[in-house]
């Protein structure tokens, strides 16, 4: 029988709201969505120069990534390819490629068709943390927690990782959400038992 797993960490980011381990810690309502995340991330006081960079749905993503590791993440418990993504979304990279479409009708921008992949968003995520352990990108109709919970088990159980994020990045023009979700196999002080039930209330607890 295998061992329990722990969800030891959580970040949601939508409805212009960031909760972090369910509990909200950052509101700004009056803007738009690029504004929105510019804001959060002065906030947080991330320094990292690249994001200024990155398309809308790498910026939400890498966004919450950071929020749900600071304090949460000892980045000498685990070799680099000891720890995966596995993320998953709705809209693929469209909001880009339809950014990036507008741009063939004069001169296609290198800078924006470099993120006409939905992946891109982990190998940004990576860069940053050196993570170098197993990585997925799947397009669902809808968050699939059941999915989620089986793959990510598969792959701690088979000892391909030790500790995973694992979640949802979905964005499309002003429409977006961000739930990721940080699992290992050791207990921390807010831990809660890693299961599908659970991994469906933290998704649904900003009610968007």
């Amino acid at each position: 029988m295998f061992a329990e797993k722990y969800l030891n960490a959580n970040c949601v980011i939508s409805n212009h709201l960031v909760l972090k381990n369910e509990k909200t810690i950052f509101e700004n309502k009056q803007t738009d969505l690029h504004e929105f995340l510019l804001s959060a991330y002065n906030y947080f006081g991330l320094n990292y120069p690249k994001f200024y960079k990155m398309d809308n749905s790498s910026k939400l993503g890498w966004l919450a990534s950071e929020i749900l590791l600071k304090d949460n993440f000892n980045a000498e418990k685990y070799r680099p390819d000891e720890i995966g993504l596995v993320l998953a979304n709705a809209n693929s990279s469209l909001d880009t490629d339809l950014k990036y479409f507008e741009t063939v009708k004069d001169i296609p921008s290198p800078s924006v068709f470099v993120y006409t992949l939905p992946n891109i968003m982990i190998g940004e995520i990576c860069i940053r943390n050196n993570f170098k352990g197993e990585n997925a990108f799947f397009v669902f109709e809808e968050f699939d927690a059941e999915f989620m919970e089986k793959y990510v088990s598969n792959l701690i159980n088979n000892n391909i990782l030790k500790a995973c994020i694992f979640g949802w990045v979905d964005l499309l023009e002003e429409d977006y959400k961000a739930a990721l979700f940080w699992v290992e196999k050791e207990k921390s002080e807010q831990s809660i038992l890693f299961t599908q039930d659970n991994i469906n209330k933290i998704f649904k607890a900003d009610n968007g």
